[in-house]
């Protein structure tokens, strides 16, 4: 699977269009998809599923499927960041783990986020560091575990557990589970959003803060 390449960023947290870039993701057919908006937003955002935080009594669900080394996510990256600076006190910001086939180590930087995650309040510090530093690891075909092993002891986890938690065979499978959930609702690609479980397709940063006032407005 491939990034979908809709959407680039510049730093003000607004959408471009590339000249030159072009969005493109197939829509296979798949597992059956679910049936209704309420089962959809069921599996779009499970109750274990991570969230950056949770936005207490919100009713609205943002959710991105994401791969760590996908270029078109490290983009959007800083968008969504905007979106959870104006959002993130009435929208619950969730992500799951899409790694993409093409991509060595988008799965292991999975791992290191979740590793992180088991030890409280770090799984957004670690999730923001995977795209802050996206360029120095993405796109090699040679493992990149010690590297995310170094930023886990850069933000001081405990190191015995991490590497434990690195190497779960539970922590692998909740990876799948998400990429079979993203396939389930429709996802081919990386970044793909939902809202409340409907799928949102943006070309603007606009179209993005309009599907999320739209389902506060209906909330």
């Amino acid at each position: 699977m491939t990034c979908n390449t809709r959407l680039s960023l510049i730093v003000a947290g607004v959408f471009v269009v590339v000249v030159g870039v072009v969005f493109a993701v197939t829509r296979l057919s798949a597992d059956p998809a679910p049936s209704g908006a309420d089962e959809a937003a069921a599996v779009a955002a499970r109750p274990d599923s991570l969230t950056l935080p949770t936005a207490p009594g919100s009713t609205v669900t943002f959710v991105e499927f994401l791969d760590f080394e996908c270029e078109a996510c490290g983009a959007v990256y800083p968008a969504i960041e905007q979106l959870r600076g104006d959002y993130g006190d009435r929208v619950n910001f969730v992500i799951r783990h899409f790694p993409g086939a093409g991509h060595n180590n988008a799965e292991p930087a999975s791992r290191a986020v979740e590793a992180a995650a088991r030890q409280d309040r770090l799984e957004e510090e670690m999730y923001s560091l995977m795209f802050e530093t996206q360029a120095e690891w993405g796109e090699q075909r040679t493992p990149m575990d010690d590297r995310f092993r170094g930023y886990a002891e850069q933000l001081g986890l405990d190191m015995a557990r991490y590497d434990a938690d690195y190497a779960d065979p539970a922590v692998a499978q909740r990876i799948q589970d998400d990429r079979a959930d993203g396939l389930a609702l429709g996802a081919r690609g990386t970044p793909t959003f939902f809202v409340d479980g409907e799928l949102v397709e943006p070309r603007t940063y606009e179209d993005l803060t309009g599907a999320l006032d739209a389902a506060l407005a209906g909330s």
